[in-house]
């Protein structure tokens, strides 16, 4: 199994609106497209794009959203999760499960509308890993 690009490097923050404007005072950067909910993640999401990849802005909707948990052990936010495009998501998940790597959660939709899962960070060098399929657009 070998990862495809790196999609995108996931950042939490308490305000999306403060990091944009961070941002865009740093870096001269702007959103790929307003923030949204992912009710189902509980977050709201928004993108911001990079030459190479982009910087995915994520902020809790409510106490019980996972990066509500993350905030709590890091108030001003931080980098959350690296996320690697593959080819097939259920191969993917298959080999993972096989190497014995923690997948967690089932198989799900993520905000580039495309299948997702993580992968735990105990199994991954210490970081959080989202594994995508590619966008069908990318093909």
């Amino acid at each position: 199994m070998r990862f495809g690009r790196l999609n995108h490097v996931g950042v939490a923050t308490p305000s999306i609106e403060r990091s944009l404007e961070l941002y865009r005072t740093l870096f001269g950067a702007e959103p790929a497209s307003p923030p949204f909910d992912l009710s189902a993640q509980g977050v709201r999401v928004c993108f911001v794009d990079a030459p190479n990849s982009q910087i995915e802005l994520i902020e809790p909707l409510g106490p019980d959203s996972p990066i509500a948990r993350f905030l709590e052990k890091n108030p001003d936010g931080g980098q959350h999760h690296l996320c690697f495009e593959v080819p097939d998501i259920e191969e993917a998940r298959t080999f993972y499960e096989g190497q014995g790597t923690r997948v967690l959660g089932p198989t799900r939709i993520g905000a580039h509308g495309t299948p997702i899962f993580f992968l735990h960070p105990k199994d991954t060098g210490g970081m959080l890993t989202e594994i995508m399929e590619s966008p069908k657009q990318a093909h």
